[in-house]
Order: C-alpha cells, then sequence, then structure tokens
C-alpha cells in the first residue's frame, strides 16, 4: 500500500469523530520504483494532508520531508523537494502489518499490500 493510499483513508466505524490518520504498524515494507511525474506531484500536492504523510513517511524509516511546508509555490518547485515527495508518497509501500484507528484502536490488517477496512456488525 502506498502512502498517499494511507493519506486518503480513514476509520468508517458508526460514531467515530476522529478517524484520521491511521496510525501504521509496520512489519513488512518496500521500495517500489516508479516514474517521477511533475505534473502528477503539483496536481497531488493541495490534496494531501502533509502531516500525516510525514509521520507514515517517518513510520516507514523515512526521515527526508520537511516537518511542515511553509510556501508551498516555492517548494513545488524545488526539484530535491519534489522527488523526496514523490518516494515518500509513490515509492514507499507497506505490504505487511497494520492501520490502526487513532480513536477506537482498532486494527486493520494490511496483507500483500492491500488493506482490509472491512467492519464488523456490531461497527456499521
Amino acid at each position: 500500500m502506498r502512502l498517499l493510499t494511507h493519506n486518503m483513508l480513514s476509520c468508517n466505524i458508526k460514531g467515530v469523530t476522529n478517524g484520521f490518520p491511521l496510525r501504521i504498524e509496520v512489519e513488512k515494507s518496500m521500495e517500489k520504483e516508479v516514474d517521477f511525474n511533475i505534473d502528477f506531484l503539483k496536481s497531488i500536492f493541495s490534496k494531501v494532508e502533509w502531516t500525516a504523510l510525514v509521520d507514515a513517511a517517518r513510520s516507514l524509516g523515512y526521515n527526508e520531508l520537511p516537518e511542515e511546508v511553509a510556501d508551498s509555490s516555492t517548494m513545488l518547485e524545488s526539484s530535491d523537494f519534489l522527488k523526496k515527495f514523490h518516494h515518500a508518497l509513490l515509492e514507499l509501500h507497506l505490504e505487511e502489518g497494520a492501520l490502526i484507528c487513532p480513536e477506537t484502536g482498532r486494527r486493520f490488517p494490511v496483507n500483500k499490500g492491500i488493506p482490509n477496512m472491512l467492519l464488523h456488525e456490531d461497527e456499521v
């Protein structure tokens, strides 16, 4: 599962008001090379919750992203920043582990890179 996917997921258990971002518990992660596409990175940047991406990348052992982005227009013109953003967003993968709801502590398993976000009957 790419960190782009992680950044779009939240806990949908009935009654949960704070289901984002899901905490990552890593058993196995990997890097997969992806073509570098500047236009995609610039267009997706505004849709990404930055703090959640930084925390997720750090949980996978990647510490190259800045804590915050003060001036996004300047940052998006920096090839160094775009390469780090690209790597974190698209090339880091959670293969095995779990996503954990910040409010309930409910664990959603990730197997072979696929998160299982199915809810139990009492959670719907």
